[in-house]
């Protein structure tokens, strides 16, 4: 069950949006968007998610599918459009509030390739060139878990996931857990590696 301390948990978040601009770097562009209450790191981009867009590696352009797990107000999914504008750029969240703001947003900066969607909105056959995600580790473990094993084996045969996570949080362990899970019967188990260490958080590289 969702922590009633973190709203952003909640597909409907309590209390009201009080939508706020904010100005933030992305791709090497500054940029103006928009938050609100009921959504993740609505006054900044968080810490953890400014390690993974200095650390990960540009996704792929083309013709492909990318996917931002857990969107928040779009940090993640807004870059990959802006370094990736052939790309469709997924942005799935389950709190419709996030999930609106990174659809408008993306709308403001004339990214037409963002599909801000709930989970159960992207079709079965879509499967991601690269996945970026600022995990919420705090969902709890069951949760966290039935997430990851839900997206991850999405990846396409050359695609590549990028998750930050604290290492006080628990990073050793979910890389040693993912390591160890086989998706599907018949398949191999997943590639994890710790692509980067930086200001307290790991982040993790994993291919199936």
């Amino acid at each position: 069950m969702p922590d009633a301390t973190q709203p952003h948990y909640f597909a409907t978040p309590a209390g009201p949006e009080q939508r706020r601009r904010l100005a933030v770097h992305l791709a090497g562009q500054a940029l103006d968007v928009e938050t609100a209450d009921g959504v993740f790191s609505r006054d900044r981009v968080d810490a953890g998610t400014a390690v993974l867009l200095r650390e990960v590696p540009a996704p792929p352009d083309g013709p492909v599918h990318l996917l931002d797990l857990g969107c928040g107000w779009g940090a993640l999914a807004l870059t990959m459009a802006l370094l990736s504008p052939a790309a469709t750029v997924w942005a799935v969240d389950v709190n419709e509030r996030a999930v609106a703001l990174t659809r408008d947003n993306a709308r403001r900066l004339g990214l037409g390739g963002v599909r801000a969607v709930a989970p159960d909105d992207v079709p079965d056959d879509v499967a991601f060139a690269a996945i970026w995600s600022n995990p919420p580790i705090r969902v709890g473990k069951p949760a966290l878990h039935e997430m990851l094993l839900r997206w991850l084996p999405r990846l396409a045969p050359d695609g590549a996931a990028h998750l930050v996570v604290q290492k006080n949080l628990g990073a050793d362990s979910l890389a040693t857990w993912l390591a160890a899970q086989v998706p599907a019967p018949g398949a191999p188990p997943l590639r994890v590696e710790r692509a980067a260490n930086a200001r307290g958080y790991r982040v993790l590289r994993v291919e199936r």
